[in-house]
C-alpha cells in the first residue's frame, strides 16, 4: 500500500514538472516572435530627407536636459518608416537616425547619408508603455532638436515644445513632428497636400537645391549645416557668433564659412529655382503657390525665437 502511494506522488510530481516546462517553452516562443514585454512602449513614424531607406534609428531617454541611455533601435524600410521600442521610459525622448539612402529632391538621384550626418527629433514627453505614432524625423525637427539642446536647461519638455514651435513658425508649418512633408518628386503630390505639407516638402527640397548649387555630393551635409546654424536660435550662418564651417560637407567649391543668408533669402531663392525645374518638381505646384513663404524668408532677420 505504501509503495502504491509513493508511485502516485512520484507521477504527480512528474506531471507538475512537465507542465512547468511546457509553460516555459511557450514563453520562449513569444520572446522569439518579438512580442514586447508588458509595459514596453513604442514610437513609430517616418524619416524624411526624401524617405530614408535602411537608416539606423535609435531612441534615447532625455535625462536632465541631455541625451541619455539608449532605449531601443530599428531600421527604416524603403519608405522611411520605423518602429522603435522605448521600453518603460516616460518623459522627454530623442530619436536619432544615421546611415541609409534617400532620393535627393534637387537631383533625383539616390544618395547615402553622410558618415557624419544624422537627423533627429526631440519629443516633449511620452508616457510609460505608450504607443506613439505619426512621428516625422526631418531636417526641420533636427534643427529644432539642436536648438532645444542649446537652450538654458537643455532638452526639457518646455524647451522642446518651444524649439519645435519656433522652427515650425519660421517655415510656416504648424506642427513639424506630425505634419507629413509633401514629396515633390511624386507626380501631383501638391494637389491634395495642405499648405503646411507643401511648405514642409519645399523647404526640404530647397535645402537639396542649395546643396546642389554648392556642388555638394551629399545634401545631408546641408542638413547638418542648417542644424548647426539653428543651434543658437538665429539663422545667420553662425553658431553663437562663430561661422558654421562648410568644410568637409561634400562640397566642390572649397568649403569655407556658411553664408549668413543661407537659411533665409538664399533658401527662398533655392526654393524658387527648384519650383521651375519640372524634371524634379513633379508636385504640380508653381512659384505662386510658395510665394507667401518665400516672401517671409526674404524679409526674415533669421531669428527663430
Amino acid at each position: 500500500m505504501k509503495t502504491s502511494k509513493n508511485v502516485f506522488w512520484i507521477h504527480a510530481l512528474l506531471l507538475v514538472i512537465s507542465f512547468v516546462f511546457v509553460l516555459s517553452g511557450c514563453g520562449d516562443d513569444n520572446d522569439d516572435d518579438g512580442i514586447a514585454p508588458t509595459g514596453s512602449g513604442t514610437v513609430s513614424g517616418t524619416a524624411v530627407k526624401g524617405p530614408v531607406s535602411g537608416g539606423s534609428v535609435a531612441a534615447f531617454a532625455i535625462s536632465n536636459g541631455v541625451k541619455g541611455s539608449q532605449l531601443g533601435s530599428a531600421i527604416t524600410d524603403g519608405q522611411g518608416n520605423f518602429s522603435v521600442s522605448t521600453g518603460t521610459h516616460s518623459g522627454p525622448l530623442m530619436l536619432e537616425m544615421s546611415g541609409g539612402t534617400f532620393t535627393d529632391e534637387a537631383t533625383g538621384t539616390v544618395m547615402p547619408m553622410g558618415a557624419n550626418d544624422v537627423m533627429t527629433v526631440a519629443i516633449p514627453s511620452i508616457s510609460t508603455g505608450a504607443t506613439v505614432t505619426g512621428v516625422h524625423m526631418t531636417p526641420l525637427t533636427s534643427m529644432a532638436q539642436t536648438m532645444a539642446g542649446n537652450m538654458a536647461g537643455g532638452m526639457t519638455t518646455t524647451n522642446i515644445n518651444s524649439a519645435n514651435g519656433d522652427v515650425g513658425s519660421f517655415f510656416m508649418i504648424n506642427d513639424i513632428i506630425h505634419t507629413p512633408p509633401m514629396n515633390p518628386l511624386v507626380p501631383g503630390s501638391g494637389t491634395t497636400a495642405s499648405q503646411d505639407m507643401r511648405n514642409y516638402g519645399m523647404v526640404i527640397a530647397a535645402m537639396s537645391e542649395s546643396a546642389m548649387g554648392l556642388g555638394m555630393s551629399r545634401s545631408s551635409g546641408m542638413v547638418t549645416a542648417m542644424m548647426n546654424d539653428a543651434s543658437d536660435g538665429v539663422m545667420n550662418g553662425a553658431m553663437g557668433g562663430t561661422p558654421v564651417s562648410m568644410d568637409g560637407r561634400g562640397g566642390m567649391m572649397g568649403g569655407g564659412p556658411m553664408q549668413p543668408t543661407a537659411g533665409t533669402s538664399e533658401l527662398a531663392s533655392a526654393m524658387m529655382s527648384f519650383m521651375t525645374d519640372t524634371t524634379v518638381n513633379r508636385s504640380g505646384l508653381t512659384q505662386a503657390d510658395m510665394q507667401t513663404l518665400t516672401d517671409k524668408l526674404n524679409a526674415s532677420n533669421g531669428r527663430l525665437q
